[in-house]
């Protein structure tokens, strides 16, 4: 048959559209999703027609039925969320990709009740006036950090450009060459002060800053001593920093107030629980710092937030800066972080109920149990996949603990049918996409992240892409 003839051949939308299958999803899917889909469908088929060869040509018949099927595949693709939930399997326990801190499921009831009712996001229920909605966490925040004060913004970022905006626009800020640090999506401390005003004065050597360079450096137009903790690297070697006792007690010498970006907001001493030391925010607190910020999605493990304490004096006049709200969180993020910031109140709780820490202090045992399990569930399905279990590492993530190596046991899989990229995308273009890493030619699922509910995820997957 000729490609005129061929074409001529084609069903036309109306067609299609009075097909049983497709009368049934119109039930369900809006009818111009469906003519649209239907329509698109249709003009793939007359392309690949037009850019066929005439050979390819002779034994071709264009099915309904195939049109129909992608019609109705891509209709529900439409109407999926892009936004979905996936299986974490690269180890990396805050994957800033993927999202971050998880939250904990017992809080789910407390964010959706906010989410699908009325709340008292900025009414004084005592009163009848209008309230605050930086109360529903203020006195919470200073009773875990000990602080005088709180304010709670949409990032971190957001957090810093807001006590720098207020604390010292057109005026000179004072840090280390060595705390000049990018933040995620290519973001650098000192693009940050530039947009807030506040002008940089860089002191000391990348490796090396001494006391003596803040002092040399502070003159009339000093606004703020600003410290920012570098958590997303290490400088190893011959090092040498100011302590956070150092500058407090230079700046109460000089009037001169101090600033820390703490960054992952760590509430618990990680060491107990055998990681590298992480300044917690209790002692930035105790040291002195007039200033502190750090993130609500990181070590912390809540939702997404910058989170500003101190002294009232000064967070009085940040809540009086127009940023203030440009910045401000919804009720969602702020019913998400109370619920988050209530399981500090003991920090066992803390540790078995929330998932980021929950995961980054998980001793290998039960992670090599849930090994054993996935393992021997995929067996049983006698794929065309070889599986191993093996010792491996996973990170932190998220900018917080770079040095960390946590030890974890993987699931190495290489298979004689697929090359592992091919594995790789099979499982990450999933209904539910499933997130792993390739270490030379073995595709690796490592358990640190992966939860029970997520084997019969991952072995589905598993079937459909190797069958």
């Amino acid at each position: 048959m000729n490609k005129g003839k061929l074409l001529s051949t084609l069903p036309s939308v109306d067609e299609l559209l009075n097909h049983e299958d497709l009368l049934n999803i119109l039930k369900r899917i809006p009818r111009k999703v469906v003519v649209e889909q239907t329509r698109e469908s249709i003009q793939r088929e007359r392309n690949k027609l037009l850019n066929m060869k005439d050979e390819q040509l002779e034994n071709y018949r264009i099915e309904e039925n195939k049109l129909i099927q992608s019609t109705i595949g891509a209709c529900e693709e439409f109407m999926s969320m892009n936004l979905k939930e996936v299986v974490n399997g690269t180890g990396v326990v805050l994957h800033t990709n993927l999202g971050r801190a998880l939250l904990s499921d017992e809080i789910k009831e407390a964010v959706w009740s906010v989410a699908s009712g009325y709340s008292t996001l900025e009414i004084n229920v005592g009163t009848g006036k209008r309230g605050s909605r930086y109360s529903h966490v203020v006195e919470i925040i200073k009773n875990i950090t000990g602080a005088e004060d709180a304010l709670v913004v949409n990032n971190n970022a957001a957090a810093v450009l807001l006590v720098l905006g207020t604390m010292a626009k057109n005026k000179e800020v004072i840090v280390s060459r060595g705390e000049l640090v990018e933040i995620g999506g290519s973001f650098r401390i000192p693009e940050v002060m530039e947009q807030s005003g506040a002008k940089l004065v860089d002191v000391g050597a990348t490796n090396k800053t001494h006391l003596r360079d803040y002092e040399n450096a502070i003159g009339e137009d000093t606004a703020v001593l600003l410290k920012v903790h570098t958590s997303n690297y290490k400088i190893l070697g011959f090092t040498d920093e100011v302590t956070l006792e150092e500058m407090v007690e230079l700046g109460k010498r000089t009037k001169v107030p101090v600033v820390e970006d703490l960054g992952s907001g760590v509430l618990v001493n990680l060491q107990k629980y055998g990681l590298t030391y992480e300044p917690t925010v209790q002692d930035s607190v105790k040291a002195g710092v007039d200033i502190i910020t750090f993130s609500g999605d990181k070590l912390l493990g809540g939702p997404q937030a910058g989170i500003i304490i101190g002294s009232k004096k000064w967070i009085e006049k940040m809540k009086k800066n127009p940023l203030t709200r440009a910045f401000r969180v919804d009720k969602l993020t702020m019913a998400a972080l109370e619920a988050t910031l209530k399981y500090y109140l003991d920090e066992e709780e803390a540790i078995k109920k929330l998932p980021t820490l929950r995961m980054i202090t998980e001793t290998i045992e039960p992670i090599h149990q849930r090994a054993v399990a996935l393992l021997n569930i995929i067996l049983k399905e006698n794929l065309d996949v070889d599986i191993k279990i093996k010792d491996d590492y996973s990170q932190v993530g998220g900018g917080s603990l770079p040095l960390e190596k946590l030890p974890t046991k993987v699931l190495q899989l290489t298979s004689s049918k697929l090359s592992v990229n091919q594995l790789e995308e099979g499982l990450r273009l999933n209904k539910t996409p499933i997130i792993t890493r390739i270490q030379g030619d073995k595709l690796i699922i490592d358990l640190r992240t992966i939860k029970e509910r997520d084997f019969p995820i991952i072995c589905d997957a598993l079937k459909k892409v190797l069958s």
